[in-house]
């Protein structure tokens, strides 16, 4: 099968690396996603992989001398790789080679080796194929794994004994479930077992890449896909066994409560509609893992999870820790998120006090769209009146919040009266005492006694530190 690169808008790059191996007597073929989104007529990959049966490295110097002598190439002589920055592209070199692991390390034992034995060790049949750059064959399509075949069935395979590929690199398991839920293919049945079989193998791989693909899934099209198959296959459980702690429906006296597994991963679809903010994205996969250690039958009242979000928000930090993931603002902001996840729908009622209403604003700050965007993914109810309803009444409190945000001002509340400022009134000296009145100040504020005004807040600090027996200057 010939594939036409005639068209292609890297030919004239293609054409300068075949003359290059030529010159080298050297082989070269595209491999890799770059040939499979090729076939797919996916928006084309900036990274593109190339291989040689001789040595990459040399490869890669003639190509970068011949397209410009200034260009750079970085040389990863342990892994026989080198790598051109190009334009927007990023082009590697490699030789083909072979490889044999070893029991406790996906690193494997690396020699020389054909095109063949370089695609027999390729994760899945769709990324086995190759694309001749050679002369005498230029844009043949080498696939000696129906790797094409897959494509048009849209399925995952592995080149060899699947059982043999994950345990060799487990890191494939994670893949295969990311490639079928951002490509939307369906793992091989045999290659489905096979990830059930060796799944505990997971653990040999580093969590910073486990992470990496478990990223990807997430921000797939519909991410219900790739954690509902790492559930099935028992990766879940290894990586965030917290979640699967939400499976499950328990019935006491006739009262039952919903599987909130399969609920998140309902939240986590209806999310991803609608942003494409991963961290608002993991927001929604953990706002409720509070409740499976809060769950509770209460007689008389059925069900309880009473403080599942602050629960879930203090577990935020533990679970972003252990999976490597960033410990700064993004984990801060999924806390927030977790913490607030119920706060609007308590106020979805008319008698929601202007002061609720003003803390929530005060607490959600410039995060509150994003707040809003999470509770109404929250809305999994199948009934569609309710569905409705449930959307007017968010409605109702965006526009009572927009209202109180207007009339106060405290989205981004800075108070009226500094510390520095206390300290002059009273000539005092940095101590509790400050803490204390600027505190008071925006209790007032938020409970609404006093404006956000500077004089209204000067005249109440003054009366509050008379009681605490400081007089003003």
């Amino acid at each position: 099968m010939k594939i036409n690169l005639t068209q292609n808008k890297n030919l004239k790059l293609f054409k300068i690396i075949a003359d290059a191996a030529e010159k080298n007597n050297q082989s070269v073929y595209i491999v890799g996603g770059y040939v499979r989104d090729l076939l797919m007529k996916r928006t084309a990959s900036t990274d593109i992989d190339f291989v040689t049966e001789q040595s990459g490295i040399e490869l890669a110097q003639t190509v970068a001398n011949d397209i410009d002598p200034k260009l750079k190439v970085s040389v990863f002589k342990t892994y026989g790789t080198a790598m051109i920055k190009y334009k927007d592209l990023e082009l590697e070199f490699v030789g083909a080679r072979k490889e044999s692991y070893t029991e406790n390390s996906r690193k494997p034992e690396v020699e020389g080796g054909t095109l063949e034995d370089d695609q027999k060790r390729r994760d899945f049949t769709i990324n086995a194929m190759a694309i001749s750059l050679n002369k005498t064959n230029f844009g043949e399509l080498i696939d000696p794994f129906n790797g094409v075949e897959d494509l048009e069935k849209r399925i995952l395979r592995t080149p060899l004994e699947p059982a043999q590929t994950y345990s060799d690199d487990p890191l494939r398991m994670m893949r295969a479930v990311r490639f079928a839920s951002t490509l939307n293919f369906v793992i091989e049945e045999k290659s489905l077992n096979a990830i059930k079989q060796e799944a505990e193998r997971i653990k040999i791989v580093s969590m910073e890449r486990i992470m990496v693909e478990f990223n990807k899934i997430m921000m797939s099209k519909k991410p219900s896909v790739g954690l509902g198959l790492m559930e099935e296959t028992g990766l879940l459980k290894l990586i965030i066994p917290e979640l699967i702690e939400l499976k499950g429906v328990e019935e006491v006296e006739g009262q039952t409560h919903k599987d909130n597994f399969y609920h998140t991963l309902e939240v986590v679809d209806n999310i991803s509609q609608n942003t494409d903010n991963l961290w608002l994205r993991w927001s929604a996969l953990l706002h409720d893992v509070g409740k499976a250690p809060t769950k509770k039958f209460v007689e008389g009242t059925g069900w309880t999870f009473h403080g599942h979000e602050f629960l879930g928000s203090k577990m935020v930090k533990t679970l972003f820790h252990r999976l490597k993931q960033p410990l700064g603002s993004d984990m801060k902001y999924v806390q927030k998120m977790v913490k607030l996840s119920s706060r609007p729908i308590a106020l979805i009622t008319d008698d929601a006090s202007d002061s609720a209403l003003r803390r929530l604003l005060f607490d959600a700050g410039e995060d509150l769209e994003d707040l809003f965007t999470l509770c109404k993914a929250d809305i999994t109810t199948k009934n569609s009146k309710k569905q409705d309803r449930f959307k007017k009444n968010f409605e109702y409190v965006a526009v009572k919040i927009k209202e109180v945000e207007e009339k106060d001002q405290v989205r981004n509340f800075q108070p009226p009266i500094t510390g520095e400022e206390i300290m002059q009134m009273f000539d005092l000296k940095p101590g509790k005492e400050i803490g204390i009145l600027k505190e008071k100040v925006k209790e007032a504020i938020l409970e609404g006694e006093i404006p956000n005004d500077k004089e209204e807040a000067e005249k109440f600090v003054i009366a509050e530190a008379e009681k605490l027996g400081l007089k003003c200057n």
